[in-house]
């Protein structure tokens, strides 16, 4: 019994070593995007400021593909990437004067907030929901 308690000892060491190892990497993003920048703000900052900036622009329709769009994004996740994602889509309403957020502009702050490692999946999910990408494609090409 005294070999398998030692095993046992050794293996939950590892699992609990790797959680932690995970939730310190997912921390220390968070913890770098709260670094201020050289304007003072930081990356949360400037997403607060365009998510409530741009809060009056969204309309029923837009919030509804927002929805659609960060369904693939696991539930623990989920929040994070709709906020970013919101964010880079109210930053470029508002780059643009838009009188309200449209479904070209969701899908273009859709593609800009998404890292690029993750564009396979992007299109994927674009194509399996029938929309329309083609007029963003050389976004995808685009280095971040």
């Amino acid at each position: 019994m005294g070999l398998w308690d030692d095993w046992l000892t050794v293996i939950w060491g590892f699992v609990l070593l790797g959680f932690m190892a995970i939730g310190g990497y997912f921390m220390f993003r968070k913890f770098l995007k709260a670094l201020p920048k050289e304007d003072g703000r930081s990356i949360l900052d400037w997403q607060n400021y365009y998510v409530e900036q741009s809060r009056h622009l969204w309309t029923e329709e837009t919030k509804a593909l927002l929805e659609k769009l960060v369904s693939p994004v696991p539930s623990a996740f989920r929040d994070i990437a709709r906020h970013s994602i919101a964010a880079k889509i109210g930053e470029l309403a508002l780059s643009r004067g838009a009188d309200r957020i449209t479904s070209e502009l969701c899908i273009e702050g859709y593609i800009l907030a998404t890292p690029r490692r993750d564009h396979k999946w992007l299109i994927r999910f674009l194509e399996d929901n029938g929309i329309d990408y083609e007029r963003f494609k050389p976004l995808l090409q685009k280095k971040k």
